[in-house]
């Protein structure tokens, strides 16, 4: 049997938990500085240490994105932080910048350096540089073919891994090197503050008719004239081409994303790949988990550049869609008479059809809600307050951190 590794985006403490709850094999996350996602919550060094450990302790691994474009001035503190994540046992280090590179080799040299897909390893040559530099694991540039990355497999150490996003929300620019968001809101995406301005509706103007009110907006259409914005990635069916090519990691996208997103996701991605792992002959396409990626928020999904297709369905309307709403996460497990403590995420009423989201054996099972209590025992019928907590009856098990989701009515 052949191990690859699911890697989840983790934002926070509660979305690393569950993404490990639903079957993650290692976490991507950051400390307060230096990752590339500055507006997540993110984790204080303390904290840091105690998931680390946390990851560890469950046979899992934990990877720490450093990996900014690095300025002169964002040097101040960074040896020293290098130095503690040595310290405290971080799996690897994720950078982008030759610069942050060479100095973990110099202060912390028995840290594991994975290079970042924003360092653009779109070649066999670039990927055999960072190789050579001390890199352990070159995470592709997304615009890469499945005969690209094959290339770059056999071009490779055997001991050098490659890891690809195969799920998430994809950037119009080179494997997210974009200038967008620093240029029209002073934020820069390649330092960690994205505003995502790739989603923003835009309208054209001839430039002798601007500010007559005739602009022209630009709209999706069967030919795909949204310029800006990108479909979301989606290799589920894909993945024993990916690992045909060479990948042994496959990263989800996500780090800003809703503990219900980490959870759907990965639950997906769990069950492919342990066909993949268990029983290879047996993978093939199965429309029924994209149904099943379809019920959290998302675009339209795309197979972006692993096919060898210049994919004129790249492109994307600006709004997010999905098929169910997150509804409650189960807090404590079910008891004897079939009660689980949850905590409200959206409103539900008693008569509604909830359906389970759980690695478990009551994964998709559906009930209708026929008891709600509240934490002194009275009786509920309309759970319209945000994040209370609540007993809910179930004739299934339920544990902690399983999903209660519901249907969207069409």
């Amino acid at each position: 049997m052949k191990k690859y590794e699911l890697l989840a985006p983790a934002g926070d403490i509660e979305k690393l938990e569950t993404a490990f709850y639903f079957g993650a094999d290692a976490c991507y996350f950051a400390g307060k500085k230096w990752g590339l996602r500055a507006f997540s919550e993110n984790f204080e060094e303390d904290e840091l240490a105690k998931y680390i450990d946390y990851a560890h302790k469950l046979g899992k691994k934990a990877y720490i994105t450093v990996n900014i474009q690095a300025h002169n001035s964002d040097f101040e503190g960074l040896a020293d932080y290098l130095k503690y994540l040595e310290k405290i046992g971080a799996d690897a280090i994720i950078v982008s910048d030759a610069g942050v590179l060479s100095l973990a080799k110099q202060v912390a040299p028995n840290l594991t350096i994975h290079i970042s897909t924003q360092a653009c390893a779109s070649n066999k040559y670039a990927a055999k540089f960072w190789a050579d530099a001390g890199a352990k694991r070159i995470i592709l540039a997304r615009e890469l073919s499945l005969t690209e990355i094959k290339e770059i497999r056999d071009f490779l150490p055997k001991d050098v891994e490659l890891e690809a996003f195969v799920h998430g929300a994809m950037c119009i620019s080179y494997s997210g090197r974009c200038l967008l968001s620093n240029y029209l809101a002073n934020r820069d995406s390649n330092r960690g503050a994205c505003v995502q301005a790739c989603r923003w509706e835009y309208f054209i103007t001839e430039k002798s008719r601007a500010g007559k009110g005739e602009e022209y907006e630009i709209q999706q259409d069967e030919r795909s004239t949204y310029i800006l914005n990108s479909k979301d990635l989606c290799m589920i069916n894909y993945l024993d081409k990916m690992a045909e090519a060479g990948v042994t990691s496959f990263k989800i996208e996500g780090r800003m994303k809703s503990a219900y997103y980490v959870a759907n996701v990965v639950n997906a991605y769990r069950k492919a790949l342990d066909i993949l792992e268990n029983e290879p002959e047996k993978f093939a396409p199965d429309p029924q988990r994209i149904v099943e990626l379809e019920k959290c928020s998302h675009r339209r999904f795309t197979t972006g550049f692993c096919l060898g297709e210049n994919d004129r369905e790249y492109l994307e309307t600006s709004y997010p869609i999905s098929t169910y709403d997150f509804i409650a996460q189960v807090k404590q497990d079910s008891n004897q008479e079939g009660f689980a403590v949850v905590e409200q995420r959206n409103r539900f009423k008693v008569g509604d059809t909830l359906e389970i989201l759980s690695p478990t054996e009551s994964f998709n099972k559906t009930f209708e809600v026929t008891e709600i209590l509240d934490m002194d025992g009275n009786t509920v019928t309309d759970a319209n307050l945000v994040q209370q907590i609540l007993k809910i009856k179930c004739p299934y098990k339920l544990q902690a951190r399983d999903i209660l989701r519901k249907a969207k009515r069409v």
